[in-house]
């Protein structure tokens, strides 16, 4: 059957899924967008022939969806979701869910209550560098997970929602969420950080333009991030990258292959992963959401690692999740 979705939120993000859901994706039919500024609504209504809005909640009300993408600011998060669930649709949300706790748990309680199938934006998760790493290190004991998210994404227009502290979260929450996501993923759950930020770079923002964090893992490994806002734009080869130790080798894992160093020598692996669309939109179908390894009760986790990241700079002090 053809899964019906509406779009709250037709921004690039928004424009990427719909184009993957277009083209790549089987069983997926985009009927309706929804976007506060009506040109983006109704470009992309145009370009996939579904039905503009200008309001989420009369889209929901009106229109017969099977599940709704979320693409919206950080900030903008909580009513849409709550509407959504309201309505008993499964949804996908980009990352991160919030920008605070408050608004997470209380969709997160809410996702519970109802048992809708949830998807959140990790796409890394489903690379198919994720799932070769997870087998390197399978039953291995990790000692150290070094990270980093380098990027120049915090240079531009000041008065944009993306680097405003209040609005975004800062890199740590808006964008390294990825990386932390994938420390998570990887090596195990957070349960300690302290971090130091600092402004370099870019004066004209509030949100720090570098990031160190310490962090200590439940299985008793540690790590750290560094995440830096003002740098090449030009050059992504230093953003999302890690580096797991374990037992006299580590694994370099970045969002296109592996490569594993064990007794001097260096072996490189690629494998092809799975569209997070795709496994979203057969979730729906099939009214299963066992397949989705980023459910949105998981995702609260990775944000919760990044705010408490900014809560330690700010207090100069450790800060346990």
């Amino acid at each position: 059957m053809a899964v019906k979705i509406g779009f709250i939120g037709c921004g690039g993000n928004a424009n990427g899924h719909m184009n993957n859901i277009t083209n790549n994706v089987k069983n997926g039919v985009i009927v309706a967008t929804c976007d506060l500024q009506e040109e983006l609504a109704q470009r992309a209504s145009e370009r996939y022939n579904a039905k503009a809005y200008t309001s989420h909640q009369k889209m929901l009300d009106e229109e017969e969806l099977d599940a709704v993408y979320i693409s919206i600011p950080v900030f903008a998060h909580g009513k849409p979701e709550l509407d959504v669930i309201e309505h008993g649709l499964p949804f996908f949300v980009e990352k991160p869910v919030a920008i605070d706790m408050e608004t997470a748990k209380s969709v997160k309680e809410a996702v519970t209550k109802s048992g809708v199938i949830t998807c959140v934006g990790y796409q890394l998760r489903y690379s198919g560098s994720t799932e070769l790493a997870k087998e390197v290190l399978k039953d291995e004991t990790i000692g150290m997970a070094v990270a980093k998210y380098w990027s120049g994404t915090g240079i531009g227009d000041p008065n944009r929602w993306l680097r405003q502290m209040k609005k975004s979260g800062g890199q740590l929450l808006e964008q390294a969420t990825h990386t932390i996501d994938m420390m998570r993923y990887l090596v195990g759950e957070i349960v300690e950080v302290y971090a130091i930020q600092a402004n370099r770079h870019l004066p004209q923002i509030d949100c720090p333009d570098v990031n160190s964090v310490a962090c200590r893992f439940e299985n008793g490994a540690v790590g750290s991030l560094t995440a830096a806002w003002a740098f090449d734009p030009r050059d992504w080869s230093h953003a999302n990258v890690i580096d797991i130790l374990y037992n006299q080798a580590f694994v370099h894992w970045d969002t296109g292959k592996i490569s594993v160093t064990k007794k001097g020598e260096t072996h490189e692996q690629t494998k092809p992963g799975r569209s997070i669309d795709q496994v979203f939109i057969d979730a729906v179908e099939k009214d299963d959401g066992s397949e989705i390894l980023s459910p949105y009760s998981d995702a609260v986790k990775s944000m919760a690692v990044s705010l408490a990241a900014n809560k330690s700079a700010v207090e100069d002090a450790p800060q346990k999740l």
